[in-house]
């Protein structure tokens, strides 16, 4: 069957009846989290809002003032998803949101003649595409394509654009000789009705069931963003049609804006700035790692030069690292001296090391992790982890005294 969306990819609205309505379920992510959805699938006589299919997602839109939150193809039917029911034989307006279809006609058209151009120019076959929320990706059947091909590949389709070149869709019957002769990836198994041609006048004939502009200057301009490394030896060719062009553009200038504003500096000047606030955090880096070293050794020393030091010793610092935490273990030793030692937030999450003889730590390494709300390994005379409740180290603190007070560190 072909529907009024494809009859007429530019209709906005539609007067129809609802042909059928009844319980279904509609499987939908939330953030992480997977739900399901209970409502109704609705057919329509006829539908302006198209199904999934050639590699194009479905449409949205209003069936009267219920929104439709899936349109699936079920052989020669269109199934709305909805979450209110509606009567069969009823009379009902249908509204398309059209800035999503439009994105959508722009898109397929432009995979359309891209994938044209790019087996007219240098033989490469399109494998396979796909429609992003953000970006669109055609796969050709090539294991490279030098800079040289993709700027001519791009030069060429804009300038077929500026052309204005006609896209007409024309219905054929399936025993039609004239299907033989376009590119296709064969029929459903499912499908009846018309065969529909998408005709790119002079460049390409393709069988499709998608919606497309009607002349390529609804185009307005084609962006590539560069190649990827495809799966079995193919490359993946990223672009943008029409107004996701503009919308990139207008994304680029607001973060060249907000990098002007914190870089004091125009845009040209933007890569050397950031470059040189790089090294500069770097040598940053290098002096704070040099002063936590220092800072552990010093504390390491302190505790072993004062007369009355006990058997265990305990430190938190917020800045420090695993590094901070072993070289005050190596510099106290671990034979005579229970270690406890944590960075990160004291309150939240951070890293935990417990240090001293190796029967002690194995015994007590499993408990400490648990009451930090971590996870930990053991390694010889030390296990350490991360931790997700820092504010437990008064309750670690309380089982090490405890254990000291109650056997010590003697073997």
């Amino acid at each position: 069957m072909v529907f009024q969306c494809q009859r007429d990819s530019w209709a906005r609205q539609f007067n129809t009846k609802v042909a059928s309505c009844c319980p279904a379920e509609l499987p939908a992510e939330s953030g992480v989290r997977k739900e399901t959805l209970q409502g109704f699938h609705v057919v329509l006589e006829d539908t302006i809002l198209f199904p999934e299919g050639g590699g194009q997602p479905d449409d949205r839109g209003l069936i009267d003032d219920i929104p439709v939150l899936r349109v699936t193809r079920q052989g020669p039917t269109a199934v709305h998803f909805v979450q209110t029911p509606l009567e069969p034989g009823r009379e009902v307006l249908v509204r398309l949101d059209w800035e999503r279809r439009f994105d959508h006609m722009q898109q397929h058209s432009g995979q359309h003649l891209i994938t044209a151009i790019a087996d007219l120019m240098f033989g490469f076959k399109t494998t396979s595409w796909e429609l992003g929320r953000q970006r669109s990706i055609i796969e050709l059947d090539t294991p490279s394509v030098t800079a040289e091909q993709l700027e001519a590949l791009e030069k060429n389709v804009n300038e077929k654009i500026r052309a204005h070149i006609p896209v007409v869709v024309r219905e054929h019957s399936e025993n039609d000789p004239e299907i033989e002769m376009v590119r296709s990836r064969g029929l459903p198994d499912d499908h009846t009705g018309p065969v529909r041609i998408v005709h790119i006048e002079g460049i390409d004939d393709n069988m499709c069931c998608g919606t497309h502009v009607s002349n390529l200057s609804d185009l307005q301009v084609i962006k590539f963003l560069g190649t990827e490394k495809g799966k079995k030896n193919k490359t993946n060719l990223v672009f943008l049609a029409g107004n996701r062009v503009l919308k990139s553009v207008e994304r680029s200038h607001g973060i060249e804006k907000a990098l002007t504003s914190l870089l004091k500096n125009g845009a040209e000047e933007h890569v050397e700035s950031v470059k040189r606030l790089q090294s500069s955090v770097k040598l940053l880096q290098k002096n704070n790692l040099n002063l936590l070293r220092d800072l552990a050794i010093l504390t390491a020393q302190n505790f072993k030069s004062n007369p009355a030091r006990g058997q265990l010793f305990m430190l938190h610092r917020k800045d420090g690292d695993s590094e901070f935490m072993n070289i005050i273990a190596n510099e106290i030793g671990t034979e005579e001296t229970l270690l406890f030692l944590t960075v990160g937030d004291e309150k939240a999450a951070g890293l935990f090391l417990l240090a001293g003889p190796s029967e002690v730590v194995e015994k007590l390494g499993p408990r400490v992790a648990e009451l930090l709300e971590g996870k930990g390994a053991r390694k010889r005379d030390r296990f350490q982890g991360k931790a997700t409740r820092m504010s437990k180290r008064a309750e670690v603190q309380a089982l090490l005294q405890e254990f000291i007070g109650q056997q010590g560190l003697e073997e």
